[in-house]
C-alpha cells in the first residue's frame, strides 16, 4: 500500500526504501518490506500510465459530432454548466472516458445512465485545475453546443447493470413524493443528483452529508439485514456468508462503486471470506487490503476527498470508538446510545481536519444531528434495500410502494433533523487555512485525550477554548443597519442574483443557475427570509436556483413577468410556490412593487407581449426593473439589451447591473451615456464558455467611473447611506 501511495513521487519511495533497509536486526523483514514497497511503486506507476494512455491527441481542438455513452447523470456546476462523465463509443479514443460539459443554455435530453448520446461540440484537453476529472480517468472535455439522444443504449454486462440499477431506483422511489424519493436514492443507492442545492447544504452543515454517499454503513446494514434473514430461511453458516458476499458484490456497483463504497465492499468481503475460511476477522488487515485494492484500481484515488474521508473515518472508529464506548459504559450510558455516540465522535474527530481542508467548513452540529437521526437511519436503509430488491424483481413494485410508506416517515424525520440542526446558530464553522490548522490541532488533542489517559485534562480544556472561539467565529452575521440600503451583486457563477436589503426587508432579483452556491451566499448575508423574490425570465442562469430558494427559506411574495408566456421553467417555479403557499403576482411595464422604503418599478415588458409576439427571445421579455430608494437609483435590466432598453424612458442612475453578463451590445455606449451611472457591475462566471464579458462591452463601460465584475471581484456589496455609496468586494 505504501508503494502504491508513493508511486507518483519517486523521492518518497526512495526515502521509504531507506527506512525499510534500516530496520535493524531483521534483514529478512527489511528486504521483504523493500521489495513490497518497490513492487507497489512499480505497479502504481504502470497502472497510472495505462489509465493515462490516450488516442485523442490528434482530434483535440476539433469541432464535430461525437457519439458517447453517458456514465453518470449530469451535475450542475457553479458556473451554470452541467458536467457528466461519458465514454466515447466510436472513432479515435473509443472506450476512453471524457467529461461532457454544457453551458446553461444547452438542453439535455431525458437520458438515463448507459444511454448513447450524440454530442455536437469541441473536444479540448484537460486544464491544470481539472484534476478532479483526471482522478476519474477522463482524458478530455467535450464543450457541447447540442446534445441529442437517438435512443440506443449500451449492451453487455454494463448494460445489464444499467437496467438493474434503473429497476432498483424505481423500487426505492415507488410511492414517495419527489423530495423524499431523491433523499431515498441518496441514502440507499448513493445517488444525490436529484437533491436540491438547499437540501445538500442542510445535510452538509448538519454533518449528515455522509448519509447521502453509499459507504461502510450501507454495507454493514446490508449484512445485518441479510444474515438474519437467511438464517430464518434455514441456511447454514457458510451459505449465509456466501450469499451475503454475493449481495455485497452486487450492491457495490449498484451504489456507484465510488471510493467509499469500494473500501466498504472490500472490507466487508474480506470479513465474510475470513468467516468462510474459519479464520478470525482482522480489521487492520482488511483496511490495508481495501487501501491496496482501491489504489491498484486507480492510484489517484488517494487524492480524492471521498477516499481520504472514508479511510480516515474507519481508522478513527477503529482506534477511538472502543475507548470512547468503554468510557461511556463505565458511566452507565445505555449501550445503544454509547455505541452511536462513540462511533459518531470517533468519525467526527478523524474527518474534521479533512472536511476543513477540502470544503472550508466543519459542522459543529454533527454530533447532535447524527445521534438524533440514528434511530431512523437503519430502518430507512433496510426498507429501502428491500424496496430496491422488489424493484429489481419488476413485478413487485406494489410491494416496494408498501415498504416505502413507513420508510417515508423515516426519510421525513432525517430531512427534518438536517433542516433543524443546520438552521441552528453556528451550526457550520467556516474555516480558512488558519482555521484548518486549528481544527487539526484540536482534533489531535482530543484524540490524545482519548488514547493517552494523562492528556485528558489539558486536551479537554483546549477543546473548550477552541469550541468557544469557533462558536464566536460562526455566529450569524449581523443584519445591515436599517438606515442603509445594501445591494449585493452575488458571485454565483455564470448568472444573475442581486440581493437588496433595507430596513429589515430583503428582495432577491433572480437566483442564478442550478447548483450555484446561492443558498450559502444568502446565509452569509444573514438572510433567513425573503420578502420578495423576483424571477425576471425563464433562462436557467436567472431562474435555475429558484426552486432551491423556495425550498430552503420562507418567501413572502414571488414576482414574475406578465409577458403571456406559459409553461416552461417558470411554470414549475409557480407550482412550487403554490405548493408552499407563497403569494405570486405577475407584473408588466408601468407597475411597481414596494418593500418598505424600496420601490421596484417595472419598465418592461408590457403585459402579454409574449403572446402577441410568438417566438420572441426570452432575453427581450425579461423584466427590466428600476429600483428607487430616496435619491438612489439602480437599474436591473436582467438580459434585456439595448434593443429593448433603447425604447424605454430611463432615468439617470447611480448604479447599473450590466445586461446579459457583458455580452456584445452595439447600443451599450449610448445607454451608458443616457444612464450616466457612477458604478456598474457585471455578474458573470469565471472562465465561462460564452466569452463574457466581451471586449466591446468593456470598452463601452470604460466611461463608468467604477466597474466591477463578480468573476474577478467576487460578490460586490454596495452600501448606500444618505446618497453616499461605499463598496466592498470578495465577500
Amino acid at each position: 500500500m505504501a508503494g502504491l501511495l508513493a508511486g507518483p513521487w519517486p523521492g518518497v519511495v526512495l526515502a521509504l526504501a531507506v527506512v525499510a533497509a534500516l530496520l535493524g536486526g531483521r534483514r529478512a523483514l527489511a528486504l521483504g518490506a523493500l521489495a513490497g514497497l518497490l513492487a507497489g511503486a512499480w505497479a502504481g506507476a504502470a497502472r497510472t500510465a495505462a489509465l493515462d494512455r490516450t488516442h485523442l491527441g490528434s482530434v483535440l481542438g476539433r469541432t464535430g459530432d461525437l457519439r458517447i455513452t453517458l456514465l453518470e447523470r449530469p451535475r450542475p456546476r457553479r458556473s451554470g454548466a452541467q458536467v457528466a462523465l461519458a465514454a466515447i463509443v466510436s472513432g479515435p479514443g473509443r472506450g476512453e472516458r471524457v467529461a461532457l460539459r454544457s453551458g446553461p443554455h444547452v438542453s439535455w435530453p431525458q437520458a438515463a445512465v448507459g444511454a448513447e448520446l450524440v454530442v455536437r461540440g469541441r473536444l479540448v484537453g484537460l486544464r491544470a485545475r481539472e484534476g478532479y476529472l483526471r482522478r476519474r480517468n477522463a482524458h478530455a472535455v467535450i464543450l457541447a453546443s447540442a446534445i441529442t439522444a437517438p435512443g440506443a443504449r449500451r449492451g453487455g454486462l454494463a448494460g445489464t447493470l444499467d437496467r438493474v440499477r434503473a429497476r432498483a431506483e424505481r423500487g426505492v422511489s415507488s410511492g414517495l413524493d419527489p423530495p423524499r424519493a431523491a433523499l431515498a436514492r441518496g441514502m440507499v443507492l448513493g445517488q444525490d443528483e436529484a437533491l436540491s442545492e438547499g437540501t445538500r447544504d442542510e445535510f452538509r452543515d448538519s454533518g449528515l452529508a455522509h448519509l447521502l454517499a453509499a459507504s461502510g454503513q450501507n454495507v454493514m446494514l446490508l449484512a445485518a439485514l441479510a444474515l438474519p434473514a437467511l438464517a430464518l430461511l434455514g441456511c447454514g453458516l457458510r451459505a449465509r456468508l456466501g450469499a451475503t458476499l454475493v449481495l455485497v458484490a452486487i450492491y457495490v456497483p449498484l451504489a456507484g462503486a465510488g471510493p467509499s463504497i469500494q473500501r466498504a465492499g472490500i472490507m466487508g468481503a474480506a470479513g465474510l471470506i475470513a468467516g468462510l475460511a474459519g479464520r478470525p476477522t482482522q480489521r487492520w488487515y482488511a483496511v490495508l487490503l481495501a487501501a491496496a485494492v482501491t489504489l491498484m484500481i486507480n492510484p489517484r484515488s488517494a487524492q480524492d476527498p471521498g477516499w481520504q474521508l472514508s479511510f480516515a473515518a474507519i481508522i478513527g472508529i477503529g482506534l477511538l470508538a472502543p475507548r470512547l464506548r468503554g468510557g461511556l459504559a463505565a458511566r452507565r450510558v445505555p449501550p445503544a446510545l454509547a455505541e452511536a455516540a462513540s462511533i459518531t465522535a470517533a468519525a467526527t474527530l478523524a474527518t474534521a481536519p479533512l472536511l476543513a481542508l477540502h470544503f472550508d467548513r466543519v459542522s459543529l452540529a454533527s454530533g447532535p444531528a447524527n445521534l438524533l437521526a440514528a434511530p431512523a437511519v437503519g430502518p430507512v436503509m433496510w426498507l429501502g434495500m428491500l424496496a430496491a430488491l422488489a424493484g429489481i424483481a419488476g413485478v413487485l413494485l406494489p410491494v416496494a410502494g408498501a415498504l416505502n410508506a413507513p420508510a417515508g416517515l423515516g426519510l421525513g424525520f432525517v430531512g427534518w433533523v438536517a433542516h433543524a440542526t443546520a438552521g441552528l446558530p453556528g451550526a457550520a464553522l467556516p474555516t480558512g487555512p488558519a482555521g484548518t490548522a486549528v481544527i487539526a490541532a484540536l482534533c489531535a488533542l482530543l484524540a490524545a485525550a482519548v488514547l493517552v489517559r494523562g492528556a485528558r485534562v489539558p486536551a479537554l480544556l483546549a477543546a473548550l477554548v477552541a469550541a468557544a472561539a469557533g462558536l464566536h467565529a460562526a455566529r450569524p452575521p449581523a443584519p445591515p443597519d436599517p438606515r442603509d440600503l445594501v445591494v449585493s451583486f452575488l458571485d454565483i457563477g455564470q448568472g444573475d442574483a442581486t440581493l437588496l436589503q433595507r430596513a429589515g426587508l430583503t428582495v432577491l432579483v433572480d437566483t442564478g443557475p442550478p447548483g450555484s452556491p446561492l443558498t450559502g451566499r444568502l446565509r452569509a448575508a444573514g438572510v433567513r427570509r425573503l420578502d420578495v423574490l423576483v424571477v425576471t425570465h425563464g433562462d436557467a442562469d436567472h431562474s435555475g436556483g429558484a426552486l432551491d430558494v423556495l425550498r430552503s427559506r420562507p418567501v413572502g411574495l414571488l414576482v414574475m413577468g406578465a409577458d403571456g408566456i406559459a409553461g416552461g421553467p417558470r411554470a414549475v417555479i409557480a407550482a412550487e410556490a403554490a405548493r408552499r403557499g407563497v403569494r405570486r403576482i405577475s407584473v408588466g411595464a408601468g407597475e411597481s412593487v414596494r418593500a418598505g422604503p424600496l420601490e421596484v418599478r417595472i419598465l418592461s415588458p408590457r403585459r402579454a407581449t409574449g403572446a402577441a409576439v410568438p417566438g420572441a427571445a426570452t432575453n427581450d421579455l425579461a423584466i427590466v426593473a428600476h429600483v428607487r430608494d430616496g435619491p438612489f437609483d439602480l437599474l436591473l435590466p436582467a438580459d434585456a439589451e439595448s434593443n429593448v432598453q433603447g425604447a424605454l424612458v430611463l432615468p439617470e442612475v447611480e448604479a447599473l447591473k450590466v445586461a446579459h453578463h457583458g455580452s456584445e451590445d452595439p447600443g451599450l455606449p449610448d445607454l451608458v451615456a443616457r444612464l450616466r451611472p457612477r458604478l456598474a457591475v457585471i455578474e458573470v462566471g469565471r472562465r465561462n464558455t460564452f466569452g463574457h464579458p466581451r471586449r466591446q462591452a468593456l470598452a463601452a463601460l470604460a466611461a463608468v467611473p467604477a466597474l466591477y465584475r463578480t468573476d474577478r471581484d467576487g460578490t460586490v456589496r454596495l452600501t448606500v447611506r444618505a446618497g453616499r455609496m461605499t463598496v466592498a468586494t470578495g465577500a
